[in-house]
């Protein structure tokens, strides 16, 4: 780790700093300032579990887990290429649930969230704006459902208050609680006096969302599941707000909160336990009007696992299927599973008229099937298109079963380019320890690009 603390320490991590950014700095075919690396810090790549960027302005933070499992946030001023750091009294075991969300609200006040699978909150505050070395462990927000929390993140509002949301309970019969910064007074209180959704004991929903979307309406998808066996998701649904108060089905009728399974009008795709519906496996997206877009995998008749999109059309959900391939993704079990094939939002294509919708698979690789925008009818499957240069998910590493890990920034960089996080690591180990060898540890890169 690059550290700042003596005029003699700073000069040696400058010359050392040089060094790594020369070697790791690449030079690409469209020139060299089309990517920049700054290197942080040496990570686990035994597991992979997600990791935090933020830029704020002229201000950057990262926060990941050391090579040691440590909770870490580092800080820099983006003309500079040293990093600030500061290590958080907190270890990560092996377990890829336990990712971290962190956000800088509006006052400089940094919130980190982390570590967090079925167990109590682990909440980090700042006591003074912007700066990492005044970070404060609270571990509680309004001190209810505080106890068993899953699947943290921090969100905006519709007037831009800071909102935080994560499942309450465990999977399979959990639910899900928001709660909202009351900035004046620095503290949070319930935004929602009921959960969102509720399985009332016998499932949970898995999300993705809210997503605000270019209506201005925040858009919310899920499934369904039973037990915490992945098999057991089903009943692809949707539903949406305004406000995230009050809350609707696509057809604008209103629904009681907490949204329950009985609600079948928000129901997209009932495809039941063990039809090949996964929590991984549903993206919300737009077409080239601003309208909504979903997609999603399932098994198809012959149980083979098949791309799937769909729309609102007609007063009718529209689904279609838009692949057929020869392949069933028998995914089963607890823990986090090897993923053999992951999907990307559906989104306009540069053809008028088309959408693309791109996934990397274990046995077709990496692609992306356009379709037509009106019918969903597919047309042909191309190359995929990144919004990143593609030469990043290029494998480094010279150890058998290694990937590319990628995360993008949270906040809001100046113009003039983008920022994500880069690393690699071996698959999930069903979030256990393996036994067998291990790879070194893996360089965790800031990666800024055009």
């Amino acid at each position: 780790m690059i550290f700042r603390n003596s005029k003699k320490k700073r000069l040696f991590n400058l010359l050392i700093l040089f060094f790594i950014v020369c070697r790791y700095t690449p030079n690409t075919s469209i020139g060299p300032e089309r990517i920049k690396t700054i290197p942080i810090d040496y990570v686990p790549a035994s597991f992979p579990v997600n990791f935090s960027l933020f830029t704020a302005g002229s201000k950057q933070y990262v926060a990941f887990y050391d090579s040691s499992h440590q909770l870490t946030l580092v800080y820099r001023e983006l003309h500079t290429l040293i990093w600030d750091t500061r290590k958080l009294d907190l270890k990560v075991g092996w377990d890829s649930h336990n990712y971290i969300s962190m956000i800088v609200d509006d006052d400089g006040y940094i919130h980190l969230v982390g570590n967090m699978h079925s167990s109590h909150l682990k909440y980090f505050r700042s006591s003074i704006p912007f700066d990492i070395h005044s970070m404060q462990a609270l571990d509680t927000m309004t001190g209810k459902d505080e106890d068993v929390t899953t699947y943290p993140e921090f969100m905006r509002g519709p007037r831009r208050e800071l909102i935080f949301h994560c499942r309450y309970g465990r999977s399979g019969s959990g639910y899900e609680v928001f709660n909202l910064w009351n900035a004046k007074e620095r503290q949070w209180k319930r935004l929602l006096d009921k959960p969102l959704t509720d399985g009332r004991g016998q499932m949970n929903a898995y999300m993705q969302g809210p997503l605000l979307g270019p209506d201005g309406m925040y858009h919310l998808l899920w499934v369904w599941r039973n037990t915490p066996d992945c098999a057991t998701n089903h009943t692809l649904s949707y539903a949406r707000s305004k406000d995230l108060l009050h809350w609707e089905s696509i057809r604008g009728e209103k629904v009681e909160l907490p949204i329950t399974l009985e609600e079948k009008q928000l129901y997209i795709d009932a495809t039941p336990v063990n039809g090949g519906l996964i929590n991984i496996g549903i993206k919300i997206g737009f077409d080239s009007g601003g309208r909504l877009l979903i997609g999603y995998h399932k098994y198809d008749s012959s149980g083979n696992t098949q791309l799937f999109l769909a729309h609102f059309q007609d007063g009718a959900w529209m689904n279609k299927q838009v692949t057929q391939w020869k392949y069933r993704w028998d995914f089963k079990g607890y823990g986090t599973i090897v993923n053999e094939l992951l999907i990307e939002p559906p989104r306009p294509s540069s053809t008028k008229g088309r959408i693309i919708f791109g996934y990397h698979h274990i046995k077709y690789g990496d692609g992306q099937i356009a379709a037509d925008e009106n019918t969903l009818e597919p047309i042909e499957t191309q190359l995929i298109e990144t919004i990143y240069p593609k030469e990043l998910d290029s494998v480094h590493s010279p150890f058998p079963g290694m990937v590319v890990n990628k995360v993008f920034d949270f906040g809001k960089p100046p113009e003039g380019g983008h920022y994500l996080l880069r690393w690699e690591t071996l698959s999930p180990n069903r979030d256990q320890q393996r036994q067998e060898s291990v790879p070194p540890n893996s360089l965790l890169e800031l990666v800024r690009y055009e």
